[in-house]
C-alpha cells in the first residue's frame, strides 16, 4: 500500500520540509514539500537520495565486531554495549578518565541529541576529551567573537538588506552560513532582483558569484589583505556609521592606523584584483543602509581565519550593521527559550578554556578542544594518552588532516568505536561498529537549526519556522539497531554512572539564557520524544503546539529589539592588539615570493559539491552516477600550458606528500588556482594508484607544521602544489 508522509530532511542544517512516499514500509521517493511556503518545495539531491540511504546495499542493519583476522561479524547491540563498557572500565582504571575521548562529526545532524548524551557520558566519566569538527572547520567564528565582542540583538536581516557580502562562502551549495537556510538560491535570486547588491570574495566564480554586483576573484589566502583594504577605503571616505561607532565601538583609531598601509594599489597587486573593483565593493558596502559581511569556510581553511573573521566583524561594526532598537528580531526563538534581544554589546572575553593539551602548546578554546591535536594525543605515550575513541557520525580517517598519521593513531587505540549507518573508512578500522536507525526511522525536531545561531553571526533560521516529525517508517524487519543516544545511555548504565542532561544557550561565554541541567532517570532509556521535551522545557512556543502542524509552521511571533540599557558601557572592539599585530605581520610578508613559487606554482583550494556532505554520500551510486571520484578542477589556460586534457591522471604534490587525481577543465577558477573536494579517497595500493575508484584524499597534502597557534587548525586551503601529468 502506497502512502505519503510529511517530514523534513536532516542531512544539513537547512532542514528542508519533504514529502516521503512509502510503499509497504519501504521508502520509495522523497520530494520537497510544496505546501511548506517558506521553502517553495525545495530540497537538494542529497535529500532526494534518502531512499537509497535507507535501503542501499551498504547500509548496516546489525552492529559489528572486529575479528582477530580483521574481518567483521555481527554482534547483538546489547552485547556490543557490554563489551565496550567492560573495555572502557579497564582503560579508565589503568589510565584515568582522560584516556577516553569522543569525536562527533557532521553526520550527527540527523541525531543531534546523541551528541548531548555522549557529552553527558564523558562528563560523568570525568573526561574533558570532547572533540568536534568546529576546530578544524571554522573555529574563527567563536575566536573572533571573543576578541571583538558580541552584539546581543544579532546581525541584520538578509530580507531587509540592500547589500550583502559573502567571503569564501557559497551557501547555495553549502548551506552552513551566509544566506537564509530556507531555499537559499531562491532567497538570493529574489533579493538581487529586488535591488540588493551582492559582493562575493572567492577565487572561483561560484554559484553565488554569478549573481554578484562585484565579484572579487582574489588570490587564495588574501582575505585579510582585501578586508583591510576595504576598511581603509570606508574609513578614509567617511562611510562609517559615526553615531553607532561613537556609542558602541572601541578601537577605531587603532584599526585606522593598522589598515593605513593597505592602499588600493597595494591590495590590488597583492590580491590580484582591479583597484576599481575593490573601490566599488568598499563604496557599495559602506554606502548601503543595511547588510552584513559574512565569512565562511574558505577564509577559515586558509590559516589566518581568526584575522579574516575578525576583520569582517570590524567591517560590520564600523558600518553599524547590527540589529537596532525597535527592529524586528532576526532570531526570535521558537523552540528555544523566550528571549528579548537588546541593541547593545557584550564586551570581548578571553577565548581560552581550562584544559591544556600535551602537544603543540595548545589548549581548549571557546571553539572547543583542538581536534587537530587529537591524533598526536593518541600517539604520544605517557600520562594522559588517549586510549579509547568513540566516533559519533564521524569519519576522521577521511576527514582529519594528514591521513597517514590519522591511520597510525586510530590503529594504535585500545578501543575504537564507530557509530555509523555504513562501513566508512573509520568504521572499517574500528573494534566495534554500532548500527543506528536512519533519520526517517526516528522522530525529528528543528531545534538544532535555531541553536546554530550560537555558533556564528549569520547562522540559524532567520524566520519563525519550526517543525516536528514522527518516524516515517519503522526499522527494517530482522534488524538490530540502536539509536545514538540510547548507546551512550546504556553505556552509562553498564558503568554505573548517572547522567545529567544539559541545555546550553549561548555563543561561547555569551549566554543568552540560563543553562538548564536535568538529572536523568537511569532506570529506563529515554526515547527521542522524551529528550525533545527536555530540550524544549522552556521554549517560547510549546512543543505540543509545534506538533499540531506536521508540515511545519512559520509562527506568528513579533519580537522587537529592545533599547540599550541606560547604564550600559560595553563596546565592540575593532582594534584588539593581537589582531592588529597579526595584520602588521600580513603587511610585512614577502607576498611576491610566495605567489611566485616555481616549485609549487598552483594554489589548491577546497570545494563543495551539491551531491556530497564531506565524506558522506561519496559512495552512494544514485548520487555518483557519472563518477565516484573528486576531480582536480583546473582552469583551461593551465590545462593547455601543462598539456593536460579532461580525464588526464595527474600527480599533485605538496611539501608534505603527493596524491594522484583526475584533471577536469573549469573556467570558473582564476588561473593558477586548482580546486578539489574533501572527503574522498580510500586506503590501499589499488585505490591510491587509481583515483577513479574512490577519488583522492586531499588531506594527505596538508602539513601539520603549518597551523594556527590558537586552535591548531592546519592550513587546509591555499596549499602550494605542483601538478604534472602522471606518466602511468
Amino acid at each position: 500500500m502506497t502512502a505519503t508522509f510529511a517530514s523534513f530532511c536532516r542531512i544539513c542544517s537547512a532542514f528542508c520540509p519533504i514529502v516521503v512516499t512509502v510503499d509497504d514500509g519501504r521508502v520509495m521517493k522523497v520530494d520537497g514539500d510544496a505546501q511548506a511556503p517558506e521553502y517553495e518545495g525545495y530540497t537538494c539531491p542529497k535529500g532526494r537520495a534518502l531512499p537509497e540511504v535507507n535501503h542501499g546495499p551498504g547500509r548496516l542493519l546489525h552492529s559489528m565486531k572486529r575479528q582477530p583476522d580483521g574481518s567483521f561479524q555481527p554482534i547483538g547491540s546489547q552485547a556490543a554495549v557490554a563489551h565496550v563498557a567492560a573495555k572502557l572500565r579497564q582503560i579508565v582504571q589503568e589510565h584515568g578518565p582522560r584516556a577516553v575521548a569522543l569525536y562527533i562529526g557532521t553526520g550527527t545532524m540527523p541525531h543531534p541529541f546523541g551528541v548531548i548524551m555522549g557529552h553527558a557520558l564523558l562528563q560523568a566519566l570525568g573526561s574533558p576529551m570532547f572533540f568536534t569538527p568546529s576546530t578544524i572547520d571554522k573555529p574563527a567564528e567563536k575566536i573572533s567573537a571573543s576578541l571583538h565582542g558580541h552584539w546581543i540583538a544579532g546581525g541584520q536581516s538578509f530580507a531587509e538588506s540592500d547589500t550583502w557580502m559573502l567571503i569564501g562562502a557559497n551557501p547555495i551549495i553549502s548551506k552552513s552560513n551566509g544566506l537564509p537556510y530556507n531555499n537559499p538560491g531562491m532567497r538570493l535570486k529574489q533579493a538581487v532582483e529586488g535591488g540588493m547588491k551582492l559582493i562575493v570574495v572567492d577565487p572561483r566564480r561560484s554559484d553565488c558569484a554569478r549573481r554578484a554586483h562585484v565579484h572579487l576573484q582574489a588570490r587564495p589566502g588574501e582575505d585579510p589583505t582585501l578586508l583591510a583594504g576595504m576598511i581603509r577605503i570606508i574609513i578614509a571616505e567617511g562611510l562609517t556609521d559615526a553615531a553607532f561607532v561613537a556609542e558602541n565601538v572601541a578601537g577605531l583609531d587603532a584599526l585606522r592606523a593598522a589598515v593605513e598601509a593597505f592602499t588600493p594599489e597595494y591590495v590590488a597587486e597583492r590580491a590580484g584584483i582591479s583597484q576599481a573593483d575593490l573601490i566599488e565593493a568598499a563604496r557599495t558596502f559602506g554606502r548601503a543602509k543595511r547588510g552584513m559581511a559574512i565569512c565562511a569556510t574558505g577564509p577559515s581553511f586558509s590559516l589566518r581565519g581568526n584575522l579574516s573573521f575578525y576583520l569582517a566583524l570590524c567591517l560590520n561594526s564600523i558600518c553599524g550593521r547590527w540589529a537596532k532598537a525597535g527592529e524586528r528580531a532576526v532570531y526570535p526563538n521558537v523552540l528555544l527559550p523566550a528571549f528579548t534581544p537588546k541593541a547593545q554589546a557584550l564586551p570581548p572575553t578571553s577565548f581560552d578554556g581550562k584544559e591544556t593539551m600535551r602537544v603543540m602548546g595548545l589548549r581548549e578554546t571557546v571553539a572547543g578542544m583542538p581536534t587537530a591535536a587529537l591524533c598526536d594525543e593518541i600517539l604520544l605515550e605517557g600520562p594522559g594518552q588517549v586510549k579509547a575513541l568513540i566516533c559519533l557520525g564521524a569519519n576522521p580517517l577521511s576527514a582529519f588532516p594528514d591521513q597517514r598519521k590519522a591511520e597510525r593513531a586510530l590503529g594504535s587505540l585500545d578501543l575504537l568505536v564507530s557509530l555509523d549507518i555504513n562501513m566508512s573508512a573509520t568504521a572499517s578500522q574500528a573494534h566495534y561498529v554500532i548500527a543506528p536507525p536512519t533519520q526517517l526511522e526516528q522522530p525529528g525536531l528543528t531545534y538544532l537549526a535555531e541553536a546554530f545561531k550560537y555558533t556564528g553571526e549569520a547562522r540559524g533560521f532567520q524566520n519563525y519556522w519550526a517543525q516536528y516529525t514522527k518516524p516515517v517508517v519503522g526499522v527494517p524487519a530482522g534488524s538490530d539497531l540502536m539509536s545514538e543516544h540510547e548507546f551512550f545511555f546504556r553505556l552509562a548504565q553498564e558503568l554505573g554512572l548517572s547522567l545529567t542532561w544539559t541545555n546550553y544557550f549561548g555563543l561561547g561565554k555569551f549566554i543568552e539564557c540560563p543553562t538548564e541541567k536535568y538529572p536523568l532517570d537511569m532506570s529506563k532509556v529515554p526515547d527521542l520524544d522524551d529528550l525533545f521535551k527536555l530540550a524544549t522545557t522552556n521554549s517560547r512556543v510549546p512543543l505540543d503546539e509545534v506538533k499540531k502542524h506536521p508540515r511545519g509552521k512559520n509562527f506568528d511571533i513579533d519580537v522587537k529589539v529592545a533599547p540599550r540599557d541606560a547604564d550600559c558601557t560595553a563596546r565592540l572592539d575593532v582594534g584588539t592588539a593581537s589582531m592588529m599585530a597579526e595584520l602588521a605581520q600580513v603587511r610585512a610578508e614577502d607576498f611576491r615570493t610566495r605567489h611566485g613559487n616555481r616549485a609549487y606554482p598552483f594554489s589548491l583550494i577546497s570545494r563543495r559539491q551539491n551531491h556530497v556532505v564531506n565524506s558522506t554520500f561519496t559512495d552512494l551510486p544514485g548520487l555518483q552516477k557519472t563518477k565516484r571520484f573528486n576531480p582536480l578542477h583546473i582552469h583551461p589556460q593551465d590545462m593547455a600550458a601543462n598539456r593536460l586534457r579532461d580525464g588526464s591522471v595527474v600527480r599533485i604534490r605538496s611539501k608534505n606528500d603527493e596524491i594522484l587525481g583526475i584533471a577536469e577543465s573549469d573556467d570558473t577558477l582564476r588561473p593558477g588556482v586548482v580546486a578539489m573536494t574533501h572527503g574522498y579517497g580510500a586506503r590501499g595500493p589499488a585505490a591510491e594508484k587509481d583515483p577513479s575508484l574512490a577519488g583522492s584524499n586531499v588531506n594527505l597534502l596538508f602539513h601539520m607544521d603549518d597551523y594556527d597557534p590558537i586552535t591548531g587548525m592546519p592550513r587546509m586551503s591555499d596549499i602550494p602544489v605542483a601538478v604534472t601529468a602522471h606518466a602511468d
